[in-house]
C-alpha cells in the first residue's frame, strides 16, 4: 500500500517549456499601395503558388521517407525517449518520490541557468526501452498467470465433486441392479411356487361349477315341489273357507307394520322356498341387469302396497299442535357430549322417546338418552363408515347406510341386524324410512337411489336418472313422493310407485350435498359444497330464496317443526340458523370443528354432531 501511494505521489514531474513570441520575426514585410494595377501581379502569383505547391510536395515525399527509414531502423521504440524522462519515468515506477523532487529541482535549476542543455542528455538506449516493454510485458504475463492458475484450480475443484457424483451413482446403479436382480429371482419363484397351486385352483373350480349346477337342479325340483304345495294348500284353503279371500288391512300414518300370525311348519317351509327362488332368479348369471329386475318387478306374495296420497291428511292437522312459531330469541350451546371417538356423519331422533340416534367414522350406532347422553345401544356389523341413520317410525326397528355398499335393519328388541341389503356397486351415501314403515330409501355413489320393501326383502325400483353420486334421499311425509339431491347438481322428485322422476330442480352451480322437506311438504331446502342454501315452492316448482353462506360447504341442512327456522351444517365448524319469518341469519359457534349433520330434537332445541365424535346440544333462550 505504502508503495502504491508513493507511485501515485510520484506520477507527475515537472517540465520547462519556452514559449517564444511569434511576432518577432526577422521577416520584412512591404506595403502594397493601392493605386498599383492587381492584375498586372496575377499571373507572378499563381506561378508563386504552383512552385510552392510543388515545394511542398517534395518536403512531404522527404518526411515519408524519413519516416519510413526510421520505423524499418527503431523497431523496438518508434519514438525515441529523452534520458530525463526515462530517470523520471524509472524513479516514479519504482516510487522514489524523493529522489524523484530533488532531480527534477537540479535538473531544471541547470537549464535555466544554461549550465546544461537538454539536448545533452541525449536519447536512451534501444535496449533500455526493450526492457522496459519487456518487463512490463512480464508484469502483465504474470497477472494472466495468476488468473489462470486460480481458473484452473476451480476446474480441478469441480473435476473433483465430479468424480465424487459420479462414484456415488455409480454405487447406486449397482444397488439397483443388485436390487432388481433379486426381485427378478423373488418373481420367478412366486411364479414357480403359483403353477404349484394352479392344479389344485382348477380342481377346485371344477368343483365348484359341479356343486353350482347340482344346487340350480335342486332348486328346480324344490321349485317344482313348492309349486304342487302351492296348489294343493290353496284348494285346500278354498274348501275351507268357502271361497272366501283375506285382504290385509293398511293403514295410512306412521305404523303401518302387519303382525305376524303363527307360523307352521308348512308356512315355513313355503317362506324359505319363496326366498330361495327370489334369490336364484335374481343372481341368474344368464340375465342381464334390466331383465332381472324385470323379473323382480313382478308381484311378489308378500309385497307392500304403496300408500295413497291424499290430500288434507289428519296427521297434518294433529301435527298443529308441534308447530307452533317461536318467540324471538336464539339459540346458546348448553352441553356437550362425547358418543363416539371418530367423525359422526349422521344423526336420527327417535319418533316417540328421548331416544338419539348417531353414526359415524366407527363403524357403530349408538342410542343415546337425551339430554343426558348415557349410551343405551351400541351396533356394530358394517364394515365401513355409516352415513345415514333413521328409526321406522313404529320405533322399534332402525336402517343405516355405509360405505361398505349395504343398508342393514336393526331390530332394538333383539339387538342385532335383521336384514342386509344389497345391490349397489358403490357407497351407500344416505338412508330414508317411509312413513307407513314398510319401505325403506337408499341413495348411492353409483348414481342410482333404491326402493326397498322390508317385507318382501327386494328392491322394489331402482331410479336413475342422476348424472353424478346421489348424496340423499327422503320421503315427503304421508305421500309416495321422495327427494334426491346430487353431485350433478340438481334436485329430483320421484315417484316411488313407479320408480319415475317427476320433475329437476336446476339451480345450484356446484354439487348437491343434502336436500330435505318441511313438516308441511310445502317446501323444499337444499344446500351445496360452497354453502349456498335454497328454498324451493312444491307447489309451484320455482325457488323462492337463494342465501350464500359460504364459501365452506353446507353439509346438511333440517327444518325447524314450526318451518320457519333452517338450520345448516357448515364445514367451518358452525351451524348457521336461518329465520325465515325475519329473514335473519345467525351463527352458532362450538368447538370449531367442521359440523356434519344437525336436527332439532324438539320446540326448543337443537342438535349437531361434528368430526370431532362430540355432539352440541343447543337450547332456545327468548
Amino acid at each position: 500500500m505504502a508503495e502504491d501511494a508513493a507511485v501515485s505521489e510520484a506520477a507527475f514531474s515537472l517540465q520547462k517549456i519556452t514559449i517564444t513570441d511569434d511576432t518577432k520575426d526577422d521577416y520584412q514585410y512591404e506595403e502594397v499601395s493601392a493605386d498599383d494595377d492587381f492584375s498586372l501581379h496575377e499571373e507572378d502569383e499563381d506561378l508563386a503558388k504552383a512552385l510552392q505547391s510543388i515545394q511542398d510536395q517534395a518536403e512531404d515525399a522527404k518526411i515519408m521517407n524519413f519516416l519510413s527509414v526510421l520505423t524499418s531502423e527503431k523497431l523496438i521504440s518508434d519514438t525515441p525517449q529523452a534520458m530525463d524522462d526515462f530517470f523520471c519515468n524509472f524513479l516514479v515506477r519504482l516510487g522514489m518520490s524523493r529522489t524523484l523532487d530533488c532531480f527534477q529541482t537540479e535538473w531544471y535549476e541547470l537549464i535555466d541557468r544554461g549550465v546544461v542543455r537538454a539536448g545533452d542528455a541525449g536519447l536512451v538506449p534501444d535496449v533500455y526501452t526493450r526492457n522496459e516493454q519487456l518487463e512490463t510485458e512480464n508484469l502483465t504475463l504474470k497477472k494472466d498467470l495468476e488468473s489462470y492458475r486460480h481458473s484452473v484450480n476451480k476446474i480441478e475443484e469441480a473435476l473433483i465433486k465430479m468424480e465424487k457424483e459420479r462414484d456415488f451413482h455409480r454405487m447406486n446403479h449397482k444397488r439397483v441392479v443388485q436390487e432388481r436382480n433379486r426381485l427378478v429371482c423373488d418373481l420367478k419363484r412366486l411364479k414357480e411356487h403359483y403353477a404349484s397351486y394352479e392344479p389344485m385352483l382348477k380342481q377346485l373350480s371344477e368343483k365348484y361349477q359341479n356343486s353350482l349346477t347340482q344346487k340350480m337342479l335342486t332348486s328346480l325340483e324344490r321349485d317344482k315341489a313348492v309349486g304342487q304345495v302351492i296348489g294343493l294348500q290353496a284348494a285346500l284353503e278354498s274348501l275351507e273357507s268357502g271361497y272366501t279371500k283375506k285382504i290385509c288391512e293398511t293403514k295410512v300414518g306412521h305404523d303401518c307394520t302387519r303382525k305376524e300370525g303363527f307360523e307352521g311348519p308348512t308356512q315355513k317351509a313355503l317362506r324359505e322356498a319363496r326366498q330361495q327362488k327370489f334369490l336364484v332368479v335374481a343372481s341368474s348369471p344368464c340375465d342381464s341387469d334390466e331383465e332381472a329386475e324385470k323379473k323382480m318387478d313382478k308381484k311378489d306374495l308378500k309385497d307392500s302396497e304403496f300408500p295413497v296420497d291424499r290430500e288434507g291428511t289428519p296427521s297434518f292437522e294433529h301435527a298443529k299442535e308441534h308447530t307452533q312459531p317461536l318467540k324471538s330469541g336464539q339459540y346458546q350451546l348448553s352441553s356437550i357430549l362425547k358418543v363416539h371417538d371418530f367423525a359422526v356423519r349422521c344423526l336420527a331422533l327417535h319418533p316417540r322417546k328421548n331416544i338419539v340416534l348417531t353414526g359415524g367414522d366407527d363403524r357403530l350406532w349408538k342410542t343415546w338418552g337425551f339430554p343426558d347422553g348415557n349410551i343405551l345401544l351400541t351396533g356394530e356389523g358394517h364394515t365401513d363408515w355409516l352415513s345415514g341413520c333413521c328409526f321406522r317410525p313404529s320405533g322399534t326397528q332402525l336402517v343405516t347406510s355405509s360405505g361398505d355398499t349395504t343398508v342393514r335393519l336393526w331390530d332394538l328388541s333383539r339387538r342385532g341386524c335383521v336384514l342386509t341389503l344389497r345391490g349397489h356397486s358403490r357407497a351407500v351415501r344416505g338412508c330414508s324410512w317411509h312413513s307407513c314403515g314398510d319401505f325403506v330409501a337408499s341413495a348411492s355413489a353409483d348414481g342410482t337411489s333404491k326402493i326397498w320393501d322390508v317385507n318382501s326383502e327386494r328392491c322394489r325400483y331402482t331410479l336413475r336418472g342422476h348424472k353424478g353420486s346421489v348424496n340423499s334421499i327422503e320421503f315427503l311425509p304421508f305421500s309416495s313422493t321422495a327427494v334426491t339431491s346430487s353431485a350433478d347438481k340438481t334436485l329430483s322428485l320421484w315417484d316411488v310407485r313407479t320408480g319415475v322422476r317427476v320433475y329437476t330442480f336446476q339451480g345450484h352451480v356446484h354439487s348437491c350435498n343434502h336436500a330435505t322437506f318441511n313438516r308441511k311438504g310445502d317446501s323444499i331446502a337444499s344446500c351445496d359444497t360452497s354453502g349456498v342454501l335454497k328454498l324451493w315452492d312444491m307447489r309451484r316448482l320455482l325457488p323462492v330464496l337463494s342465501l350464500d353462506a359460504g364459501p365452506h360447504p353446507a353439509n346438511q341442512v333440517a327444518f325447524h317443526r314450526s318451518g320457519d327456522l333452517v338450520a345448516v351444517a357448515s364445514s367451518e365448524g358452525s351451524v348457521k340458523v336461518l329465520s325465515l319469518a325475519v329473514g335473519q341469519l345467525s351463527v352458532l359457534r362450538g368447538p370449531g370443528v367442521e359440523v356434519r349433520c344437525v336436527r332439532f330434537h324438539s320446540q326448543d332445541s337443537l342438535l349437531s354432531a361434528g368430526a370431532d365424535g362430540r355432539v352440541c346440544l343447543w337450547t332456545w333462550a327468548p
